[in-house]
């Protein structure tokens, strides 16, 4: 015992020499660059103040609307809105309808035009700078601009009126610079040995962008489509004057629907509903988390294929 009990007092007393030891070795890194040391508090702080504001948030968001939940269970989740439930349900079915519709307009639009500018376009040419400086500027304009130009053009100059179709192409247009500029950066990233490689093995351009570029760039593309999602599904301005807040699932794609953001919206607006608006705002979270498991697990599988 006495001896296990030195051993143990040993590894201890070298386990603190050798973390003082260390410490000093630094703080002599440090002495001679200041401003190493500096960035380095700053970069924590910075880390620090980033994690703390997102779990603030998700825990308000947490507080306020998981009692919310469980009051109104069930009635909440009706499959029907009415004055008395409240009910989200249409409003989640109407988010996951408006996501995969813009997705299908917005995705193989935007691969089909970063395969353009990387593979056929030629490099450094002022028509690929035009199209990437476009697509930088279109990414930056506030989510209301694009709402007010789809109500211009699908709701009043088309015809569409508010409608699933009118805001699922607004939602289109608004993340199509990010799944172009996402899908370019993922193909320059696949190295040109691999094309040089098909080239030589004599596979056509074609046959080589979707054989052996395309797969290599797969976890890129995926990145960019859950980031393009998530903008989806905590949309609310553009929708509202494109799609409508009519709270029911829609019979039809001309029909007007509200998702579950502008559900949200809605009711925090009329002031007689903020529990159930914090109710909401929590299976949003949950189901913007869902959604980015799922898409993670699908890039995952992809990947290992």
């Amino acid at each position: 015992m006495e001896i296990a009990e030195k051993l143990i007092s040993y590894k201890i007393n070298s386990s603190e020499a050798i973390n003082t030891r260390t410490l000093k070795q630094r703080l002599r890194e440090y002495k001679g660059r200041p401003m190493s040391l500096i960035l380095k508090l700053l970069m924590l702080i910075s880390i620090i103040l980033s994690a703390g504001v997102l779990v603030m948030l998700i825990g308000y968001i947490l507080v306020k609307g998981i009692p919310a939940l469980i009051k109104f269970f069930p009635s909440i989740f009706a499959w029907e809105y009415t004055s008395e439930n409240i009910s989200m349900t249409p409003a989640i079915v109407n988010t996951v309808i408006m996501t995969v519709l813009s997705l299908v307009i917005a995705v193989p639009v935007g691969i089909f035009a970063a395969i353009y500018l990387v593979e056929y376009a030629k490099r450094g040419s002022k028509f690929v700078k035009i199209i990437r400086i476009t697509a930088e500027t279109l990414s930056g304009i506030p989510s209301i601009v694009y709402g007010l130009f789809g109500y211009l053009l699908f709701v009043i100059a088309l015809g569409m009126g508010y409608s699933l179709i009118s805001g699922a192409v607004t939602l289109a247009i608004m993340i199509l610079p990010l799944i172009i500029r996402t899908t370019e950066e993922a193909l320059i990233s696949v190295s040109d040995s691999y094309r040089e490689g098909s080239f030589g093995l004599g596979a056509g351009r074609l046959r080589t962008v979707f054989r052996v570029v395309l797969p290599g760039a797969v976890p890129g593309i995926l990145a960019g489509v859950i980031l393009a999602v998530g903008r989806i599904v905590g949309e609310s301005a553009a929708l509202i004057f494109t799609a409508g807040t009519f709270a029911a699932v829609p019979n039809s794609l001309t029909d007007s629907a509200r998702t579950l953001s502008v559900h949200m919206y809605a009711l925090l607006s009329e002031g007689l509903y903020t529990e159930q608006a914090h109710a909401s705002a929590v299976v949003l979270l949950v189901l913007v988390i869902g959604i980015n498991a799922l898409s993670g697990y699908v890039a995952k599988k992809l990947v290992n294929r």
